[in-house]
């Protein structure tokens, strides 16, 4: 088995390709701010196979009506920055703001998914005995 089988580095190693990715369309975002009728884009968040998610992300019962649905549970998650969506006289729909939130919390999430894949990849040093 090599470490590319291995399914939570596999699924690090996408997280982290499409946090670059998306790292370059928010600098689009933010270069084309003074842009005529330029919309701003983002990336859906990577899929990943049911099996595997279903592992790892506990779902929640909700067993009365009066409690709060979660994001992963039924009904929708709620998402504070699609409600403030203002074009400009200009035609222009880049808000300065929030692409610097959402590139701050980009690179917070990319730094979290490398600090896991490199400890996740000095354990299997630790057992292999190479280290």
């Amino acid at each position: 088995m090599t470490i590319a089988d291995i399914p939570i580095l596999s699924m690090l190693r996408t997280r982290m390709q499409w946090h670059q990715e998306r790292q370059r369309v928010l600098a689009e975002n933010v270069s084309n701010a003074d842009t005529p009728r330029f919309v701003p884009h983002d990336l859906a968040d990577p899929r990943f196979d049911k099996a595997a998610t279903s592992l790892t992300t506990p779902v929640l019962a909700r067993t009365d009506a009066g409690h709060i649905v979660g994001s992963l549970g039924e009904g929708a998650a709620f998402h504070p920055g699609r409600e403030q969506f203002k074009i400009r006289p200009s035609g222009n729909a880049v808000s300065l703001e929030d692409e610097m939130l959402k590139i701050a919390a980009n690179q917070m999430d990319y730094q979290a998914a490398t600090s896991l894949y490199t400890r996740s990849l000095g354990l299997i040093k630790v057992a292999v005995g190479k280290r």
